[in-house]
């Protein structure tokens, strides 16, 4: 079928990165639904609508976030910003993008100390339950999809017992790795993907340039000694090396962020759910779940210089990376071994998912019999209804209110 011959101007024209901002802009404060919703979103924007890139394009954008750490959603927006408009483009997409929850999380965090008792800390508790519904359901649909067969199911499982007993950040990274050497000996007859043309306005140097970029801010990350007491440095480091280590989409932060800023004693578990919890309520990336964790830590500034630092942290690594990859993407995805690789990487990571769903969530949100009812309600309805997120979060916070009301 032969291209809209307006969408064809569209593609061969340059962009913006005012243009891009105000499109996606547009997507930060209406999309809902969390990363599979967000890529919907994307397509029908960039390709169907303004027809900025055509669907093959499209899909090899798509393909490289997915095989890359990081926020893939994200990434995505990222990406299309730079194909539009470059650099700027890039940066204003992701601006655009995450503004709007950023600053909702923000504003969460400032109002979330006065819900300490009665009504407020129902509410908080419902968010805790919101958080056992989304990482349960995220969970599955990894589950079916990234663990289709007995390998992989071993992989994740042994992966799950790896973090269950030895319960470090260094364990979470030896999962991941050892997925990915698993992967290359139980998955390796898997076929590598199909890769179009980007135009990109930088080439294999850039990207070289860039890699080093992204080794020096992990080397430097893992440099900074964990501590009890809270600094900027401290909060770069543990949101950068879980911006670098997120394989498979948002929910998979959550342990990685837990690692970080709950075992070091920042944030207490109940205040992490619920900020989790909150972040479902909220359009745009989940990764802004960043903005309310920097805003809570304390470091003896005012809350939105945390969050700042934790969204740019946890953000950097992904953009990073996807800018070293994109110029030589093409070789490498169709390497024999890339298939398998992340194959097991990516079952890795589900590994790493049931282990926080078990350890913090189930654990600090399910408390009694009737926790289990609405969370087990709540996850009827967001997996069999497809009942919207928003509407989760509000039915579980009543729920937790209507039961405290009760007790």
């Amino acid at each position: 079928m032969p291209m809209n011959p307006s969408k064809a101007d569209t593609m061969r024209r340059p962009g913006t990165a005012s243009e891009v901002f105000g499109a996606f802009l547009i997507l930060g404060l209406t999309s809902f639904g969390g990363p599979i919703a967000h890529i919907g979103y994307m397509r029908e924007a960039f390709v169907r609508r303004r027809g900025w890139l055509d669907e093959a394009q499209f899909a090899q954008l798509l393909a490289v976030c997915q095989f890359l750490p990081g926020p893939a959603s994200s990434q995505l927006g990222f990406a299309i910003g730079l194909s539009r408009a470059g650099g700027w483009g890039a940066l204003a997409a992701f601006a655009g993008f995450t503004l709007p929850s950023a600053l909702l999380m923000v504003g969460f965090a400032a109002v979330a100390p006065r819900l300490g008792g009665g009504i407020g800390a129902a509410a908080l508790h419902g968010l805790k339950l919101v958080a056992v519904v989304v990482v349960a359901h995220g969970l599955l649909g990894m589950l079916r999809q990234l663990t289709p067969d007995a390998p992989r199911i071993l992989i994740a499982a042994g992966a799950a017992a790896l973090v269950l007993v030895a319960g470090s950040a260094s364990a979470q990274l030896a999962a991941i790795a050892l997925g990915g050497v698993l992967g290359l000996w139980w998955c390796r007859r898997l076929r590598a993907p199909s890769v179009a043309s980007v135009p990109l306005r930088y080439g294999a140097r850039g990207g070289a340039i860039c890699l080093a970029l992204f080794v020096a801010g992990l080397a430097a990350a893992w440099s900074v000694p964990a501590s009890e007491v809270p600094t900027a440095a401290g909060i770069a480091s543990a949101f950068y090396r879980a911006g670098a280590l997120v394989f498979g989409g948002g929910h998979v932060v959550l342990p990685l962020l837990q690692h970080g800023v709950v075992d070091t004693g920042w944030i207490d578990a109940d205040g992490f759910l619920a900020g989790y919890g909150a972040a479902q309520a909220v359009p745009g990336p989940m990764f802004s779940l960043a903005a309310y964790l920097g805003a809570e830590i304390p470091i003896g500034a005012p809350a939105g210089v945390g969050a700042a630092i934790a969204v740019f942290a946890v953000f950097a690594p992904g953009f990073v990376l996807l800018l070293a990859v994109l110029p030589v993407w093409a070789r490498l995805a169709r390497h024999p071994l890339a298939a398998g690789a992340m194959a097991g990487v990516n079952a890795a990571v589900v590994g790493l998912l049931a282990a926080a769903f078990y350890d913090p969530v189930w654990t600090e949100g399910v408390q009694t019999p009737v926790d289990a009812l609405i969370a087990a309600i709540g996850f009827a309805l967001l997996a069999f209804a497809r009942v919207s997120s928003l509407w989760i979060v509000l039915g579980c916070v009543a729920a937790a209110v209507a039961a405290a009301a009760l007790h």
